[in-house]
């Protein structure tokens, strides 16, 4: 099947594994990519030398095109950028905006700029700057996500700009792929569907507790960094929806500690980092602490199986998933489903 996705790419199928931090590793990455889908790695939890290894790692299994996330806010992203232009990576994407100088530093480059945006208004600002396509999540999405619905969302930005868009939040099967494809859409990008592969890394344990959840599972949070945050109901978020503010800020304060010694980062980046994420909100200090060792409250649940004490972002697809195939067999049935999806609206329009 072939979109202005899969022509601007390089891939067979209109669809995104996209870049979730400690889920979108290599193993993931390079099977998503070698079932014919845009893998996208997450970088936002590695160091320098670790993107370069991860790079490596998934161009030796797969001979396939895929694409690196970057936090365009992040101190280091020039530093991060060289590496991905030193080792030839196709295709970028970005969790907020990149400004009009890298944009253009990266498409100079020949590199695919693809950023994601929740709103309408940030998809015409990126492609006005030069963005080659845009991501746009609606709020059934998981992690930091808007209140606006794909289906509402979806077509106001493909009414809105000239380039490729890609859909994200509430797909997880060929019907998804086909309606997406309907709305004017180039193809879908699926996070939470990924990580309920085989081909995932994350733990038995944690796979199991998403395979579980119902719908009503599913929340949206504040309470973890002060912004919209989907993720599975655990007690840690119980917990800090629950305390006061000397118990969250002595929690948060416990949490940064480890992510500090995990990271390397010092206090004022860790801080610097957190305030950055404020987006114009007010956020306690707890919060911005939060906001900042996010990925490692993430890390507890997907990498060390902590479901109690992790985060565990979640779209509301989690509540409808109950299978762990192979990307290959994800994604060989998400496309033989859309195309007999759209057979039959052909059919359809036929008999008219």
């Amino acid at each position: 099947m072939e979109t202005a996705l899969t022509r601007l790419a390089g891939v067979r199928h209109p669809i995104v594994q996209t870049g979730m931090g400690w889920v979108a590793g290599p193993r993931l990455v390079s099977a998503a990519a070698n079932a014919g889908a845009l893998g996208i790695l997450a970088s936002a939890t590695m160091t320098l030398d670790q993107l370069r290894d991860a790079i490596r790692e998934v161009r030796s299994r797969t001979g396939a095109p895929f694409g690196v996330n970057l936090r365009a806010d992040a101190g280091d992203a020039p530093d991060r950028v060289r590496i991905l232009l030193e080792e030839g990576v196709r295709v970028v994407s970005f969790a907020l905006a990149p400004s009009p100088g890298l944009i253009a530093e990266l498409k100079a480059a020949g590199v695919v700029v693809i950023p994601s945006v929740g709103a309408r208004r940030h998809a015409e600002k990126v492609a006005a700057w030069g963005a080659d396509a845009v991501l746009v999540q609606g709020g059934e999405g998981g992690g930091h996500t808007g209140e606006v619905a794909t289906s509402v969302l979806l077509p106001q930005v493909v009414d809105a700009v000239r380039i490729p868009v890609v859909a994200a939040g509430g797909f997880f099967d060929g019907r998804g792929l086909a309606a997406a494809l309907a709305y004017g859409a180039a193809g879908v990008a699926m996070g939470t569907r990924f990580l309920l592969t085989s081909d995932s890394t994350v733990p038995d344990a944690v796979k199991g507790r998403y395979l579980s959840a119902t719908v009503r599972d599913v929340t949206v949070t504040r309470a973890v960094d002060g912004l919209p945050h989907r993720m599975l109901r655990t007690d840690l978020v119980a917990a800090l929806e629950r305390s006061g503010r000397i118990r969250a800020f002595a929690h948060a304060v416990r949490r940064a500690a480890g992510f500090r010694r995990l990271s390397g980062l010092t206090w004022r980046q860790l801080v610097r980092d957190g305030l950055a994420l404020r987006h114009g909100k007010e956020l306690s200090w707890s919060q911005v602490l939060l906001a900042a060792n996010t990925p490692m409250l993430l890390k507890s649940a997907m990498v060390d199986g902590r479901t109690d004490l992790g985060v565990m972002a979640a779209g509301q697809v989690a509540g409808v998933i109950d299978d762990l195939p192979s990307c290959a067999e994800l994604v060989e049935r998400i496309m033989q489903e859309a195309e007999e999806v759209l057979g039959v609206l052909a059919g359809l329009r036929a008999v008219r």
